[in-house]
């Protein structure tokens, strides 16, 4: 009887109830409409990138290298003190340290900006010495100066060697420590594979671009696109000055052991502006890469991060570039 008269209330309060309670509901997401696409909306077939014969094996010369050294003589190099003909020794095939007083440093006749080098060397077998005082040398990937002026990758017998580890082989030196040490004993024959990019100055002598070095030591990367801070300084700090070109140079190092040896010297200018196979221009100054239609993707460096950094103000800010049709 009571139910029947609160039948009608009751069956508001279970409405209300059903109402208030939490809903569970199960969304799909809406259909996407597929579109087949053009492939060859993407594909780009000209410029044909040119055709360059690798060597014989990958520490051979390819067909567009600029031998420096190949065992013959010194027609690639001069003094650095005074550009006169090159003083070391060519013996056997080999070019060897000349370190009597007064020789120096050799560097190339050729200017060179932006490259691919390789170089071989090897200490002899009965090295001695300790540190810094074992078969030092250098490769300086841009000669700004006499001495030791310029930009240079260490040489230094590093095996079972203890030193400061920002001078060791396959150090950039006083300023980038090899990730590895992947060094041989003396007497075998060791090499570096180097991508060096030159930095970039604006018209009044201000950096526009740091330089950057990637180095592979006995096949082993050791300097990772890894950005300099400026000229390499036995004392004080790096620091930056104007150069649009430069020699690369050998260090006759003045520590008192045995002279070391050098073979097979082969470098490959990169243009600035090449052409990758893809139909993107390769900038490399910029460290961009620019595409067809004016898009414009950054190439991030693997130690410095990308080239443009975040600005303040939350948004990734774009450097400006300039790309010309090749």
């Amino acid at each position: 009887m009571i139910l029947s008269k609160l039948g009608g209330l009751g069956m508001l309060m279970a409405a209300s109830a059903l109402l208030s309670a939490p809903q569970t509901t199960t969304q799909t997401a809406p259909a996407q409409k597929g579109r087949r696409g053009n492939p060859k909306e993407t594909e780009v077939w000209e410029p044909v990138p040119k055709v360059v014969t690798p060597g014989a094996d990958n520490s051979a010369p390819p067909s567009d290298a600029i031998v420096l050294f190949d065992g013959k003589n010194l027609d690639e190099w001069v003094q650095t003190k005074d550009k006169s003909p090159a003083e070391w020794i060519v013996r056997d095939g080999v070019l060897v340290v000349n370190k009597a007083r007064g020789v120096g440093n050799i560097e190339t006749k050729r200017r060179f900006r932006n490259f691919q080098l390789h170089v071989e060397w090897k200490f002899p077998v009965d090295l001695t010495g300790a540190d810094q005082d074992r078969g030092n040398s250098g490769v300086f990937l841009a000669s700004t100066g006499g001495g030791d002026a310029g930009y240079e990758l260490q040489i230094l017998d590093s095996y079972n060697n203890k030193t400061y580890v920002n001078g060791q082989a396959g150090s950039i030196y006083k300023q980038g420590i090899p990730l590895v040490n992947p060094s041989r004993r003396p007497g075998e024959w060791q090499s570096y594979d180097v991508v060096w990019m030159a930095p970039v100055f604006e018209s009044d002598g201000t950096l526009r671009t740091p330089a950057y070095a990637t180095v592979f030591f006995n096949g082993v990367l050791v300097q990772n696109h890894f950005e300099l801070s400026g000229e390499t300084l036995f004392i004080g700090k790096p620091f930056y000055r104007k150069y649009e070109t430069a020699p690369i140079k050998l260090q006759a190092h003045g520590d008192p052991s045995q002279p070391i040896s050098f073979r097979n010297i082969w470098v490959r200018e990169l243009n600035p502006h090449a052409t990758l196979g893809n139909g993107t221009h390769n900038s490399l100054e910029n460290g961009v890469h620019a595409l067809p239609h004016g898009d414009v993707r950054t190439r991030r460096s693997p130690v410095s991060g990308p080239v443009n950094q975040p600005g303040g103000n939350g948004r990734r800010e774009s450097a400006k570039i300039a790309v010309a049709k090749l």
